[in-house]
């Protein structure tokens, strides 16, 4: 990811559920999804963005996901909060 320092200073909700509830309530401005991820999840987000009219941006692998988010752990997704 060329942006990770960005979103270790944005205000960021990771994981599923946080991800689609805030997509869901209109406060994501983009959502970053991870490719390696359960592919019924991010199925189920990538629809969600589109219907919401939220960007979505795919990231090789839940590590770099988590490591750009400021994690020890893989994360599946992310939303930045608007």
């Amino acid at each position: 990811m060329s942006n990770e320092k960005g979103l270790q200073d944005a205000h960021v909700k990771i994981g599923t559920k946080q991800t689609m509830r805030t997509v869901q309530t209109g406060m994501a401005h983009e959502v970053y999804v991870a490719e390696d991820s359960d592919p019924q999840l991010t199925s189920k987000i990538i629809a969600l963005c589109e219907q919401h009219n939220v960007k979505y941006t795919k990231v090789d692998t839940m590590k770099n996901l988590g490591k750009a988010c400021g994690i020890g752990v893989g994360a599946a997704m992310a939303a930045v909060v608007k």
